[in-house]
C-alpha cells in the first residue's frame, strides 16, 4: 500500500473517530444541560411556592391575631381577611406549577399542605363569622383548634420543604 494512501486512510479514520466522539460528547453535554435546566426550573417553582406560603402565612397570622382580640375590630378583620384570601390564591397558583413540574411525591406533599391550609381556613372562617355575629361561645375552643391546625400546617410545609430538597438533589 502506498504511504500516501495509508496516510489518507489514517486521516479519514481519525477524522471519523473525532467526529463520532464530538457527537457523543455533544449529546451528553446537551442531556446534562437539560437536566440542570430542569433542576433549576423545579427549584424556582418550589421556591416560588414556599415564598407564596410564607406571605400567606404572615397574613393568616394577622387574621388569627385579630380574631383573638376580645372584641375584634370588624373593618380591620375584613381588610386582613381580604389580604389573606388574595395571598391564598397566589399559593394555589404556585401549587399548580409545583404539581405540574414536580415528581409525584412532591405533588402529594403540596396537596397535604393544601389540605392542612383548608382545615385551618375553615376554623378561621367560623371564627370570623362568630366575631361578626358577636357570638363568643366557641371562641376558646376555636382558638385552641386553630392553634392545633396551624401546627399541622407548619409540619406539612416543613415536610414539603424536605421533599423539595430531595427532588432537586439536596440531601445535606
Amino acid at each position: 500500500m502506498d504511504s500516501g494512501l495509508a496516510a489518507l486512510l489514517g486521516a479519514a479514520v481519525g477524522s471519523a473517530t473525532t467526529l463520532g466522539a464530538a457527537i457523543v460528547n455533544g449529546r451528553v453535554q446537551a442531556r446534562s444541560q437539560h437536566a440542570q435546566w430542569s433542576r433549576q426550573h423545579r427549584r424556582d417553582a418550589y421556591a416560588g411556592y414556599l415564598g407564596a406560603l410564607h406571605d400567606r402565612d404572615i397574613a393568616m397570622d394577622a387574621v388569627l391575631d385579630a380574631l383573638r382580640a376580645d372584641a375584634p375590630d370588624l373593618p380591620d378583620l375584613d381588610e386582613k381577611t381580604g389580604r389573606f384570601v388574595t395571598l391564598a390564591r397566589e399559593v394555589h397558583r404556585a401549587a399548580e406549577i409545583v404539581i405540574l413540574e414536580g415528581p409525584a411525591p412532591l405533588a402529594e406533599a403540596a396537596e397535604r399542605v393544601t389540605h392542612a391550609s383548608g382545615d385551618l381556613a375553615r376554623v378561621m372562617r367560623r371564627m370570623a363569622e362568630d366575631a361578626r355575629a358577636g357570638d363568643t361561645t366557641r371562641k376558646a375552643e376555636d382558638t385552641a383548634l386553630a392553634a392545633e391546625r396551624q401546627r399541622v400546617l407548619y409540619r406539612a410545609v416543613k415536610d414539603f420543604r424536605l421533599a423539595a430538597r430531595g427532588a432537586i438533589g439536596r440531601t445535606d
